[in-house]
C-alpha cells in the first residue's frame, strides 16, 4: 500500500494563532479514538487536519503532519505551539508515547481540557451580570448627561432661577464631559495601557495577585480556582507515572496566578531535597488551607497522593460553583442600588428645576 500523501502543507503562519480549549480538546478526544482503533498516528492526523477550516488549525495540522512524518514524536511537534498548548498537555502526551498509553492519555486530556473550559467559564460567568449592570448603568448615564441634560439646561438658564444643588453638579458634570470627556477617554485609554506594561514586571504583576487574593469574595473565588487548576493538574499527571519533581515543576509553570506560581517553585525546591509536598504546604496558609495540605498529607501517608489530589480539584470545583451562585446573589441588589442611586441623582436634578419652574409659572 502506498504511503498517505501529506495534504496539508505548512503555510505561512497566521498573525494571530488561534485554538482554543474547546478545540484543544476535541483534537484530543477524536486523535485518541482514531489511535484506540488501530489507526497510524499519520493517518489519524491527516484526516482530522482535512476537516479543518481556519487558518490556525491547518497551520497547525500542517505542522504536526510534517514533523510526525519525519520520524519525530507528537510531543516535540506540539512544542512548536507551547504557548496555546501549554507544559500541561505536551507532557501528558509525552508520557502517553513513552508508557504506550498514547490513545488514553489523549482521551483522558480531552476530558480534562473539558473540565477546566467549563470551571473557566463558571467563573467568567459570574463576572458577566456585574459586567452588563455596570455597563448598562454607565451607558444610560452618559446618554442622559451629555445628549439630553445639555438641550434643557438653557431653559433651566433663562429662567435667571437658582438652582439646585444637585443640578448645578449636573451641569458641571455634563459641561466637562461635552469639553473634556475626550481627555478623560485618552487618560483611561492610557491607564489600561500604561497597567498592562507594568502587568509584565513581576512585581508589579505579584503585587496585584496578592491584592487579588485578599478581595472580598472575590478572593475565595481566585484561590478556589487556582487550587483546583493546580491539584487536577498535579493529580493527572501522577497518575500518568510522572515522577513528583518533574510533575510539580509543570504545574508551576502551568500557573497564571504568580503569588502560587512562586509558592510552588519554592514547595518544588524543598521536595528536591527530599521534604514532603505537605510540610511545605503548611508553610504558606494563606495560598494552602489546612484542608488541602491535610487531604495531601493524607496521600501521602497512604501513597494514594494522585487520587487525594483528584478528589481535592473536585471538591474545590463544587465551592465554584457554589460560590459563583452566591456571588451572583449577593452582588445583585448591590449593583442596582448603585444604579438606582446614580440614574435617582440624574432624574432628580432634571425633575426638581422642573417642578420650580411649574411652580413658578403658575398664577397665584
Amino acid at each position: 500500500m502506498n504511503k498517505p500523501s501529506n495534504k496539508l502543507s505548512v503555510r505561512k503562519k497566521p498573525l494571530l494563532l488561534h485554538f482554543p480549549p474547546q478545540e484543544q480538546a476535541l483534537f484530543a478526544k477524536r486523535l485518541g479514538m482514531i489511535l484506540r482503533s488501530g489507526m497510524p498516528i499519520m493517518e489519524g492526523l491527516q484526516m482530522l487536519g482535512g476537516s479543518v477550516r481556519s487558518r490556525s488549525a491547518t497551520y497547525m495540522y500542517g505542522h504536526l503532519i510534517e514533523h510526525v512524518e519525519s520520524g519525530q514524536p507528537l510531543s516535540t511537534g506540539l512544542e512548536k505551539f507551547r504557548k496555546i498548548f501549554g507544559e500541561f498537555c505536551i507532557n501528558i502526551v509525552r508520557v502517553g508515547e513513552s508508557s504506550g498509553t498514547l490513545h488514553e492519555n489523549l482521551e483522558y486530556l480531552a476530558e480534562e481540557l473539558k473540565k477546566k473550559t467549563a470551571l473557566r467559564k463558571k467563573v467568567l460567568g459570574a463576572l458577566v451580570y456585574p459586567a452588563i449592570i455596570v455597563v448598562a448603568t454607565v451607558g444610560i448615564s452618559l446618554v442622559l448627561t451629555v445628549y439630553i441634560f445639555p438641550k434643557i439646561t438653557p431653559i433651566f438658564q433663562s429662567f435667571k432661577a437658582q438652582l439646585p444643588l444637585t443640578t448645578r453638579m449636573l451641569i458641571a458634570i455634563s459641561d466637562f464631559l461635552i469639553h473634556d470627556g475626550l481627555w478623560l477617554f485618552i487618560g483611561v485609554v492610557a491607564t489600561v495601557v500604561c497597567c498592562l506594561f507594568l502587568f509584565r514586571i513581576p512585581r508589579f504583576h505579584l503585587s496585584v495577585d496578592h491584592l487579588l487574593l485578599k478581595l472580598p469574595l472575590f478572593g475565595k473565588l481566585s484561590q478556589y480556582y487556582n487550587l483546583a487548576n493546580c491539584s487536577r493538574t498535579l493529580g493527572l499527571l501522577l497518575k500518568s507515572d510522572m515522577g513528583i519533581v518533574s510533575a510539580l515543576t509543570i504545574v508551576t509553570k502551568s500557573s497564571r496566578n504568580l503569588a502560587y506560581r512562586i509558592a510552588l517553585a519554592s514547595v518544588t525546591k524543598e521536595v528536591m531535597k527530599g521534604q514532603k509536598i505537605s510540610t511545605q504546604l503548611t508553610k504558606n496558609p494563606k495560598l494552602f488551607p489546612p484542608l488541602f495540605s491535610q487531604m495531601i498529607e493524607v496521600g501521602e501517608q497512604t501513597g494514594n497522593l494522585s487520587s487525594s489530589l483528584m478528589y481535592l480539584s473536585d471538591m474545590y470545583e463544587e465551592e465554584i460553583s457554589d460560590l459563583t451562585k452566591n456571588l451572583t446573589t449577593l452582588i445583585e441588589p448591590i449593583l442596582m442600588l448603585l444604579m438606582g442611586i446614580i440614574v435617582g441623582f440624574i432624574a432628580i436634578s432634571i425633575i426638581t428645576p422642573i417642578y420650580g419652574i411649574t411652580q413658578q409659572l403658575t398664577p397665584r
